[in-house]
């Protein structure tokens, strides 16, 4: 079974270790060139949207960011482009979804790497 990573696009890319490097935020992490991220995909139909986002920060849940997050996954953009991925993990190798949260393993990143992998 292929491998996801998750890690903070801030880390310094490992290119033996990561593999495809896809990152899963909406928007360009701040203070971080293009050239450094090592991103080589970017999927903003399969993140989460502007109003999920301003809706968690403004005192939404985990559960109710998970179940709304979940929801866009399941809207036609979002399926096709995570058919697309799932294509992309089957290939085999790593393949690191990247995110500026500092913890990726309790962040939309991981919702994401089960829907990748189930």
């Amino acid at each position: 079974m292929p491998e996801i990573r998750l890690r903070r696009v801030y880390d310094p890319p490992e290119p033996e270790a990561d593999g495809l490097r896809v990152l899963v935020d909406r928007l360009w992490p701040r203070g971080l060139a293009k050239a450094v991220a090592g991103v080589e995909e970017w999927p903003k139909a399969v993140t989460p949207s502007t109003e999920l986002r301003k809706w968690f920060h403004d005192g939404g849940s985990a559960d109710g960011f998970r179940q709304r997050y979940e929801a866009e996954l399941a809207e036609p953009e979002a399926v096709a482009e995570l058919d697309r991925l799932r294509g992309l993990v089957a290939r085999g190798g790593p393949v690191t979804l990247l995110t500026a949260v500092k913890d990726p393993g309790s962040s939309h990143a991981a919702i994401l790497a089960e829907r990748l992998s189930g």
